[in-house]
């Protein structure tokens, strides 16, 4: 099924549930803001526009950002570098805990443009388990927008995309789903529901109400927008 509405609530019936990282379930806005200003200083990078360019990889972000391409390897290892070395203030996204508390260990998963050893460092500085199944940057071709790091979860899970929900709250990130052919939930902790336009948008996972059976996974969302 897909989503249904009935006055503030939406719900949908799922086989797995495909999480991004920052600004889902890891709140590192803090750290991140530290990192990329101290980075956009280096590399001459106007920070007004990096806000469109959270949730792609360093790389991208590198390319899309530093106008000097020599420069780019450079400049996609110092923002990894930068990030990795300061996880002070990093913390659970609320819902966050309930949310790897209630789902099946088989049945969620981690989708991230982080690489291995970030998404480890926040992972660890949050306090939160690293599920069996995880995507980073460095395990596949191409990053988000594209659906590289969507689709490679969901085989491993063995779903298929239509069955598996991905709760994202970057463009990039909603994008890469939406090529995929997944159904998203949007978290609003980065951008608005008119920018970010997932199917359904919630504050955060703690509007989220998780009800798991041999049915699948029932996602109730509560106030959703």
């Amino acid at each position: 099924m897909g989503w249904e509405r009935a006055g503030g609530e939406a719900v949908g019936l799922f086989d797995a549930v495909i999480l991004d990282h920052d600004g889902t379930i890891v709140d590192s806005r803090d750290a991140m803001v530290r990192a990329y200003t101290r980075w956009a200083g280096e590399y001459g990078v106007n920070l007004n526009e990096m806000p469109k360019y959270m949730g792609m990889p360093s790389r991208a972000l590198a390319e899309a950002l530093v106008l000097d391409a020599k420069h780019w390897d450079e400049a996609a290892e110092r923002i990894e570098e930068l990030e990795v070395s300061d996880t002070a203030g990093v913390i659970p996204m609320p819902g966050a805990v309930d949310a790897f508390r209630v789902l099946p260990g088989d049945a969620v998963a981690v989708a991230t443009s982080c690489t291995q050893t970030l998404l480890d460092a926040r992972l660890n500085a949050a306090g939160l388990p690293h599920p069996r199944v995880v995507v980073t940057r460095d395990q596949v071709e191409r990053g988000k927008p594209a659906p590289d790091s969507f689709l490679l979860a969901a085989k491993r899970l063995g779903v298929e995309p239509s069955r598996a929900l991905v709760a994202e709250d970057a463009l990039a990130g909603i994008a890469a789903a939406r090529a995929g052919g997944f159904p998203t939930l949007g978290i609003l902790s980065t951008h608005t529901a008119d920018a970010l336009r997932a199917d359904v948008h919630v504050t955060d996972l703690s509007q989220v109400t998780w009800d798991v059976s041999d049915e699948g996974i029932r996602v109730i969302v509560h106030d959703a927008r």
